[in-house]
């Protein structure tokens, strides 16, 4: 298994390769692990979604702008779904080790380690990086950078169109990632080209998050 700081695959095709391995986990094991039926089946019915978007989309005559979009919107779903699943069911028994192993995941440190919460701010710099696509740029605003609180940034944004009503304030940007670096590219759908894209910047140490840093905007490109 391949290092990786977050155990969800970076490319498309790796996550939709996980996912695949996990439908086929689920469908064996599911009821030993006590996974809800209903669980179970969105969850594959999500991957399989995906699978078939992603043959249209690979094939020069049936890539669309439609179809890239769909395939984006069922591939985020999918990756929220298994964060659930993983989040709900393998925290806990009755997965044992060679299970970890199967759904390619780190086997989990048993021994709790002492957490505290992140007092610094952070905030991000937008710069253009390529057609729909915004570059973001992790700063601090307040607080030690090498506090060891400081474990990671989660980023939460929101798109707004022309004429739409902007966030009053980062508890309303609904959308989130988590980054450990400070430079990350934020691919967006051609439909939301010319729109304005709010963000803003929780410091994270495990579940614990420290204060919000100020919110930003960016024209899409």
């Amino acid at each position: 298994m391949g290092k990786r700081k977050d155990w969800w695959p970076t490319t498309k095709d790796g996550q939709l390769a996980m996912a695949q391995n996990w439908t086929q986990a689920l469908a064996n094991n599911g009821e030993l692990w006590e996974i809800k039926v209903e669980d179970a089946n969105e969850f594959t019915a999500c991957t399989k979604r995906a699978a078939e978007a992603k043959k249209l989309l690979d094939d020069k005559h049936t890539c669309t702008p439609v179809i890239e979009e769909r395939f984006r919107e069922l591939m985020e779903k999918m990756g929220e779904k298994a964060r659930y699943i993983k989040r709900r069911y393998f925290h806990i028994p009755p997965l044992q080790r060679e299970d970890f192993i199967s759904l390619d995941l780190k086997i989990p440190d048993r021994e709790p380690t002492p957490t505290r919460t992140p007092t610094a701010q952070a905030t991000v710099k937008a710069f253009l990086e390529g057609r729909h696509e915004l570059g973001i740029e992790i700063f601090y605003v307040h607080g030690d950078p090498t506090d060891l609180a400081n474990k990671s940034f989660r980023v939460y944004y929101r798109v707004a169109g022309i004429g739409e009503e902007p966030p009053a304030d980062p508890e309303e940007l609904a959308k989130s990632f988590t980054m450990t670096h400070k430079k990350k590219v934020i691919p967006f759908s051609y439909l939301d080209s010319g729109k304005t894209c709010y963000l803003a910047v929780q410091i994270e140490n495990g579940d614990k998050k420290g204060p919000w840093g100020p919110m930003v905007s960016a024209v899409i490109p």
